[in-house]
């Protein structure tokens, strides 16, 4: 995992790319690297309304590229600041499918001076895939993501 932390290190302080390519290439990498990582994307706030909008992602169209705050497993984490590890999608009664083919997901927020400014979201299509180190690894990630946005 240290050497997908240096990769993305690289990416963030890359002075060649703006955010949004940046985070794109963070959504590529992390789905090159890690075989159960199967949708990688990004949902931000969206101005001052109570809602997140998709930003750059990498897999399957989605239509979900608005999502009300509460809605859903991300809708959950705008409201909670917290991250949610979900082992499998059919016990969650608030979750918003996205495709047939995923069995878990995990969401992470991106806090920045004390305020969600959005989250990671990965989707998977093993059940229960998501270790400690994955989630240390994707709240290290936003956190160093607050800091560029």
């Amino acid at each position: 995992m240290s050497e997908i932390k240096k990769r993305l290190s690289s990416i963030l302080e890359s002075p060649n790319h703006n955010t949004d390519a940046k985070l794109q290439k963070i959504c590529k990498l992390l789905d090159q690297e890690i075989p159960y990582f199967n949708w990688t994307g990004f949902y931000f706030k969206n101005g001052d309304k109570e809602e997140l909008i998709l930003g750059p992602y990498v897999g399957a169209a989605t239509d979900h590229t608005i999502i009300p705050f509460g809605k859903g497993i991300c809708g959950q984490v705008a409201v909670s600041n917290e991250t949610f590890v979900v082992p499998d999608v059919h016990d969650q009664d608030n979750y918003l499918s996205c495709s047939i083919d995923t069995k878990a997901e995990i969401v992470v927020p991106i806090i920045k001076n004390g305020e969600n400014i959005g989250q990671i979201d990965i989707d998977s299509h093993t059940l229960d895939p998501f270790t400690t180190e994955d989630r240390e690894m994707l709240e290290w990630l936003c956190d160093e993501i607050a800091k560029i946005y």
